[in-house]
């Protein structure tokens, strides 16, 4: 029997492919984005208790009704919008399935969607899989900035979305108040709908403001929002996030996650309805990890690897120019074989694959996995 493939040209992830490298040769795994050490105990506890009170059965096909009024006061709190728990909020298995649910149900075959590359490797397959045509801008080399006169000439009469990463997976570049008056020129007198993955919101360094979608009525009103929270509470594995979207399109939303995932696990949601209550827990996030990233970035200024800008998400990323001219998928194989130490390719991140010889390391880790990790690229 023959299958004729959705996605003919697709293989598998480069994450796939280079943690399979680390299992294999038991090399020091800084390639996907998974922290190594514990979640908050108490979060633990009350998914435990969660479950031992009962709520092991389906919740709620939009999510877990206290959960959804939780998060409803944590986007006033941080953004100023008022957004309504039951009608514009959707709990998803993860951020990644929020983007995808959300393209689904905007796409129609033809539509073009514009993407800023490096992109974060689900977005074209998200695309291709709906029939659309994804349409790359390349972001500026070194700094990883829109280049907005590049994003104008880009959009056409069959221009149906743009997507936005803020911040941005795999540089650490984050949106800045420029480039939100830019996307609002882009956007005006149209009918151009905004699908933004914002699952790092609380891993934004350096002091700088997160400009959430949220915080702009204006574009929110032609926008899906897409969230994660394990990333934010270090359990990745939970696969539990969500979107925000104005009634109107969580109703076109819902349509499609109900004949999907339906719903998720319920224990989780119940206890992240008591556990998000305390800001505290959120709010300590970039602090946390900026202490992991300028630990990372002093260990890493001993190599001969060089840093460029990063400030937000799990990951710095670094040029490794001074060291080969290997392309960077065949030195970060090189990586694992002679150091020991897995890292993804940024070329994986693009169509084309645009080789800037740089490499992208996770530094959520523990301090003694960051050591050991440096102490063997520092041989390089």
């Amino acid at each position: 029997m023959h299958l004729h493939s959705k996605l003919p040209n697709i293989g598998t992830t480069i994450f796939t492919v280079m943690s399979g490298l680390a299992t294999k040769t038991g090399a020091i795994n800084l390639g996907q984005g998974f922290p190594d050490f514990p979640m908050d105990p108490d979060l633990v506890e009350l998914v435990a208790k969660a479950m031992r009170d009962g709520y092991n059965q389906y919740a709620p096909m939009p999510g877990h009704p206290p959960l959804l009024e939780t998060l409803s006061g944590k986007i006033e709190l941080l953004y100023k919008l008022a957004v309504h728990p039951l009608s514009e909020i959707t709990i998803t298995p993860g951020g990644t399935y929020a983007i995808y649910t959300a393209l689904s149900t905007i796409l129609q075959p033809g539509d073009e969607v514009i993407v800023f590359e490096p992109a974060y490797d689900s977005y074209i397959p998200n695309i291709l899989m709906n029939g659309a045509v994804p349409v790359a801008v390349p972001l500026e080399y070194p700094s990883y900035k829109i280049d907005w006169k590049k994003a104008h000439k880009a959009k056409t009469a069959k221009t149906k979305v743009i997507v936005l990463n803020s911040p941005h997976n795999p540089t650490g570049a984050v949106l800045s108040e420029d480039d939100i008056e830019e996307l609002r020129r882009l956007v005006y007198d149209t009918n151009i709908f905004i699908v933004s993955d914002e699952v790092y919101e609380h891993i934004i360094l350096d002091g700088i403001p997160h400009c959430s979608i949220l915080r702009y009525p204006d574009l929110f009103e032609r926008s899906f929002v897409c969230f994660s929270l394990g990333k934010v509470f270090n359990c990745t594995g939970w696969k539990l996030g969500y979107c925000v979207a104005p009634e109107t399109l969580t109703k076109e939303f819902r349509k499609f996650h109900q004949f999907d995932a339906f719903s998720c696990f319920t224990p989780t949601q119940v206890a992240l309805a008591s556990f998000l209550k305390e800001p505290s827990h959120y709010l300590s996030m970039p602090d946390f990890m900026q202490k992991k990233r300028d630990f990372f970035q002093e260990l890493m200024s001993a190599t001969r690897f060089n840093a460029l800008p990063t400030h937000g998400s799990y990951f710095q990323i670094y040029s490794y120019k001074d060291i080969s001219d290997e392309p960077d998928s065949e030195f970060a194989k090189t990586l694992v074989a002679q150091c020991g130490v897995a890292a993804i390719p940024v070329s994986a991140f693009y169509q084309s694959g645009k080789d800037d010889k740089v490499l992208r390391f996770c530094f959520a880790k523990k301090s003694e996995t960051i050591v050991s990790a440096v102490e063997k690229l520092s041989k390089v």
